[in-house]
């Protein structure tokens, strides 16, 4: 018996749709495999060095999520080449110098640091060409010291003072600049050859202390990371817009401790600029006067005289961040509230990141970690919270990673879990 037209119709209906599926299937496979060729291609073509930096994981750190019910999400900054969230910085002040006429190729970026930023520009500068002068305090951790001359940078270290004093290390490096400026212009004319000699492989003055710089006379930039917004700019143009599209604009809020002031200032303006309900938070360490001036609009006590404080302020094992002036970078911050932080929990943070998550952090990065727990507390259940790990605990372990040196000053760690963090 032959099969009625309809059945015939319904099988060839049947065959259409499969072949259709089939097309699409495959058509779908193709597209996915070519994104993945593209994507993977992408990966491997990075320009050098340089093209390494940014774009670090967002991470979730488990054990305070957990424990406070938000999602407390973490950029990976110590992934950089350079191992910090610097790396963005001396990138963005390099090229903007040589864009601008301020720096050549060949010439000396000069740099009063206290570690991580001078580390990434001793990184960085190499690949423009460049050389580096780091002027860090001699209270820093010393394989900060040794990590920047194995990097190729002359290194001085110096006593630490005040920002007013002459002879602060921002202010030694900035008089560096000029004097490889000055050095340099007397290799162009060729009219003061005869007061330059030659001191165990730098060139100096004749009748005038302080070193400038070997080699070719190329001239010397300040990088002025405290107030050169190129630092504002690197977080404003790139950490800011990759939290943002990281976690796909769901985030409710922002908290970093701050330096210079270039992360918290550049990441808080553009957040706010594309949600303003996001709330940006500071975490403040002791000695420093940001927190007072976030909320209570000055920067120190009735008993101060703001910028006249004539020796060291700080009393904290915290390094590279804290701060007693307004830099300009921290000028365009747009900050929301502030909250205090201590050495011991900064100390027992770290100590419990690397228990729980394996995280092993330095102090900046362990301090934005106790400021995140602390806003997750204040806004509740619920919320998700981006911080930053700024660098590894391996830049830190003369000093905040050495139990011997925190036993000197009180701070062995001994909290079994977040116990720490309601002491007060």
């Amino acid at each position: 018996m032959a099969p009625s037209s309809n059945l015939i119709a319904i099988l060839a209906a049947f065959s259409v749709s499969l072949c259709s599926i089939y097309v699409l299937t495959n058509k779908r496979r193709t597209t996915v495999h070519s994104k993945r060729k593209t994507l993977t291609r992408n990966k491997r073509t990075r320009n050098g060095i340089v093209g390494a930096i940014g774009n670090t994981p967002l991470i979730r750190i488990n054990s305070l999520s957990d424990a406070t019910g938000c999602e407390i999400l973490a950029k990976t900054e110590f992934l950089n080449p350079g191992g910090s969230v610097k790396d963005r910085v001396a990138v963005k002040i390099i090229e903007e110098a040589l864009e601008s006429g301020q720096l050549f190729k060949g010439g000396v970026v000069t740099e009063g640091s206290a570690g991580s930023t001078a580390i990434s520009l001793a990184t960085v500068a190499p690949a423009y060409g460049c050389k580096c002068h780091v002027v860090i305090p001699d209270d820093a951790a010393i394989e900060k010291s040794e990590i920047l001359e194995a990097l190729g940078a002359t290194v001085e270290r110096v006593r630490p003072v005040s920002i007013t004093h002459k002879d602060h290390y921002v202010n030694i490096a900035r008089r560096r600049a000029l004097e490889a400026n000055k050095l340099a212009l007397q290799h162009i004319n060729q009219t003061d050859a005869k007061n330059v000699t030659n001191t165990n492989g730098y060139l100096t003055e004749k009748g005038k202390e302080g070193v400038v710089f070997s080699g070719e006379h190329k001239g010397g930039f300040f990088a002025d990371q405290f107030e050169n917004l190129a630092n504002y700019r690197a977080h404003y143009e790139g950490t800011g817009p990759e939290i943002w599209e990281q976690t796909d604009g769901k985030l409710h809020a922002f908290i970093a401790a701050a330096g210079t002031g270039g992360t918290v200032a550049g990441v808080s303006r553009f957040l706010k600029e594309k949600d303003p309900g996001i709330k940006c938070f500071l975490v403040d360490p002791p000695g420093s006067g940001l927190f007072n001036k976030v909320t209570r609009g000055v920067m120190y006590t009735k008993e101060e005289a703001e910028g006249k404080r004539l020796k060291n302020p700080f009393d904290t094992v915290t390094e590279g961040i804290g701060i007693n002036r307004l830099t300009e970078n921290f000028k365009m911050a747009q900050l929301d509230g502030a909250f205090k932080g201590t050495d011991i929990e900064a100390v027992e943070m770290s100590r419990f990141l690397l228990k729980n998550d394996g995280l092993f952090i330095g102090s900046s990065s362990a301090m934005n970690c106790v400021g995140a727990v602390r806003l997750a507390r204040l806004l509740g259940p619920g919320h998700t919270i981006v911080t930053i790990l700024c660098d590894s605990g391996m830049r830190h372990l003369s000093k905040f990673c050495n139990p011997e040196y925190l036993s000197q000053h009180g701070l062995t760690p001994s909290a079994k879990a977040l116990e720490f963090l309601d002491y007060r």
